[in-house]
């Protein structure tokens, strides 16, 4: 076998006992065998480490780090590309799965778009082309805004060259937006490859942080302002016409207002404050806020 791997599976965890063998096991199944396996505890308090280091005594490929201190999931996830060896780096979660064919088919469509930095899967098809299919830099943000949505999907879905991943500097670190703003931050730098559904397997449970993406509208409230600010402060860079940046924001705008005027319409006092503070740092509006006191004296 090849000493130097093609692909790092980076694989980060916190308190994943119930999870982790299964997600080890889904890598160490793949058809393609030239991968690392990186696991990166982040101060669990359960038998976590325990169960990785107890595969990692079985295969070589695999190697267990665990971090002196709490670091939180996007800067853990740049922690563990710092490890990494191979040309591609491959985030499989300690919650997920990753199918037996998956790596196989990541690594041969990034290999037949060598120019390309990053890829994306678990995308619904387009009617008029197959995958994989390669966005140019100047073509990504067009195909973001006004074809199918590209930015909101997760690391799991994701496969970056290192070289890539390297040149921006990795996550940005933000709670929840860490993945959204480097796909936004890639998107200029080099082309992406679009590819299939089918390749890896997300869990949904109470205890991953993504629950709260689910069930706290403070967190959707973020990615829009994140993407109205990341538009505005990156507008001579994006390689779109003037007009159509005008479209995106201000439907980004319409979006935050329908939300604003929901919260006050059922009287969600907390979050029409929040996303109203956030509007006003933002720039998005130009206003006053008004007091707590005489919202709620309207009513």
């Amino acid at each position: 076998m090849n000493s130097q791997p093609l692909v790092s599976v980076l694989m980060t965890a916190y308190n994943r006992e119930k999870y982790i063998a299964k997600a080890i096991e889904s890598v160490l199944a793949s058809s393609y065998q030239v991968f690392e396996l990186i696991i990166v505890d982040d101060c669990s308090k359960d038998s976590t480490v325990e169960i990785a280091k107890s595969f990692e005594e079985k295969d070589a490929r695999i190697k267990v780090y665990q971090n002196k201190k709490n670091l939180g999931d996007y800067p853990n996830r740049n922690q563990a590309a710092k490890y990494a060896i191979g040309k591609y780096l491959k985030y499989v979660d300690a919650d997920d799965l990753i199918y037996p064919w998956g790596l196989e088919i990541l690594v041969k469509c990034m290999e037949r778009f060598p120019e390309a930095g990053w890829g994306l899967c678990s995308l619904e098809q387009l009617i008029d082309k197959q995958f994989p299919i390669e966005l140019k830099i100047n073509e990504i943000y067009r195909h973001n805004f006004f074809v199918k949505s590209i930015f909101h999907k997760a690391p799991l879905s994701s496969i970056i060259t290192k070289k890539a991943f390297d040149e921006v500097g990795g996550f940005t670190g933000k709670q929840h937006l860490g993945d959204f703003e480097l796909w936004h931050i890639l998107a200029l730098n080099s082309p992406v490859v679009l590819m299939c559904q089918g390749v890896v397997w997300f869990r949904h449970h109470n205890d991953q942080q993504s629950q709260e993406n689910r069930e706290n509208p403070q967190v959707n409230l973020k990615y829009l302002v994140s993407q109205y600010n990341f538009l505005k402060t990156k507008r001579q860079e994006i390689p779109l016409k003037t007009n159509e940046l005008k479209i995106i924001c201000k439907d980004l705008k319409f979006a935050l207002v329908k939300q604003l005027v929901k919260f006050l319409f059922v009287l969600d006092l907390k979050n029409f404050f929040y996303l109203l503070k956030m509007l006003k740092n933002s720039g998005a509006y130009n206003f006053t806020l008004p007091s707590k006191k005489n919202i709620k004296d309207v009513f």
